[in-house]
Formats: C-alpha cells, sequence, structure tokens
C-alpha cells in the first residue's frame, strides 16, 4: 500500500493533486483542508496517503498531515459515509475541530456538508464520539475501548444497522465475555 507520497506539486486543483515522485506522477484526491497546505506548481510537497481500491477504480487519497488521513479512515467506518463523502467532511475545516464537533455532538456541522443529511450526520457523531477519545492539545486521535468487548460488540449491532437505542437496550440483556458472545446473546434476546 502507498502511505506517504513525496515530490513535486504539477498539478493543482480543486479535488485533486498530482505529485510527481521517482517519475511517476501520482493523483491524489484531496480535501479543501489539506489543498490549503499543498504548494503551487513546482514546488515540493509530502501527502501522507490511502489507497482505495474498487472492482471500477484504484484512487490515491492525500492528506497534509496523520491525523487527518486517521480520520478519513474513521469516517469511511460509518455506515452511508464513502470516500467522497468523507473528504467533504475533511473539508469543513481542521481535523481538531471536527473532532471537537463529534464530541460535543455537532450534528448540524456536519449537516451543512453537502451530500450529508439529517440521519447521516447523527450516524457521524453516534458512530464515532465514542471511537475518538478527549481531545487535547497533542495533535492525534485517541481511539478508545479497543479491547472492550461492549464497545466492539456495540459498534458491530450498530454495523447490522440497529439503531444506538435497539443496540443498548440489546446489550443490556445480554450475556457474555467476548464481543462474538455478547453479539450472539444480543441477537438471540432480539429474536423473542
Amino acid at each position: 500500500m502507498i502511505g506517504l507520497v513525496r515530490g513535486e506539486v504539477v498539478v493543482r486543483r480543486p479535488d485533486h493533486v498530482v505529485v510527481l515522485a521517482g517519475g511517476v506522477g501520482y493523483r491524489l484526491a484531496v480535501s479543501g483542508e489539506t489543498l490549503r497546505h499543498v504548494p503551487a506548481a513546482g514546488q515540493e510537497t509530502t501527502l501522507f496517503a490511502h489507497l482505495i481500491l474498487r472492482d471500477d477504480a484504484i484512487t490515491l487519497y492525500g492528506f497534509a498531515a496523520e491525523e487527518e488521513r486517521d480520520l478519513f479512515l474513521l469516517l469511511l467506518g460509518v455506515q452511508g459515509v464513502g470516500p467522497k463523502v468523507a473528504l467533504a467532511v475533511l473539508s469543513g475545516g481542521p481535523p481538531r475541530e471536527l473532532l471537537r464537533a463529534i464530541a460535543a455532538g455537532d450534528a448540524a456541522r456536519f449537516q451543512a456538508v453537502p451530500g450529508i443529511g439529517k440521519r447521516t450526520a447523527e450516524r457521524i457523531i453516534v458512530e464515532l464520539r465514542e471511537k475518538v477519545g478527549a481531545v487535547t492539545d497533542e495533535p492525534s486521535i485517541t481511539i478508545t475501548r479497543a479491547d472492550d468487548p461492549r464497545g466492539i460488540a456495540r459498534d458491530g449491532l450498530l454495523g447490522l444497522g440497529y439503531t444506538a437505542a435497539e443496540v443498548d437496550e440489546l446489550l443490556a440483556a445480554a450475556d457474555g465475555e467476548t464481543a462474538e458472545q455478547l453479539i450472539a446473546s444480543a441477537l438471540r434476546g432480539s429474536r423473542r
């Protein structure tokens, strides 16, 4: 996988840049926030990258900071949020501000993004609020509850399409020590 691209900026457009590195021009889709940090054509830049391979396309995404790439990956984990919508969200401001909006439950901030309605904005808040730790002065995303079986089970049930309220109700009655046991118990309880 391509994790970083360093080279000369050849093309700089509102939605992408082309960076010449090692004789190859890499086209990277970028957010408006990253574009602010990309210098003019002819100058050197370094972008963190993420490659997405699909049946119909291979797309490389570029980010000015690792924190922005990490937030992009978290956004992709939200149901209904694809790469284009995730880039649109990232164009809404620096990652630190977006993390604060998630922590504060500011769904209106995300509804202002083209392509995001009320449900998707609320889903972003619900699904990411617990994954994103407290926002500190350090420029990093802290993922919490990585080893918490209830948190993993909750994320799994949300991924299956249950609402947050349904998931909380199902897990309240679920028994088990591992995430798999909790999910199985919750699903058995939902059939009653």
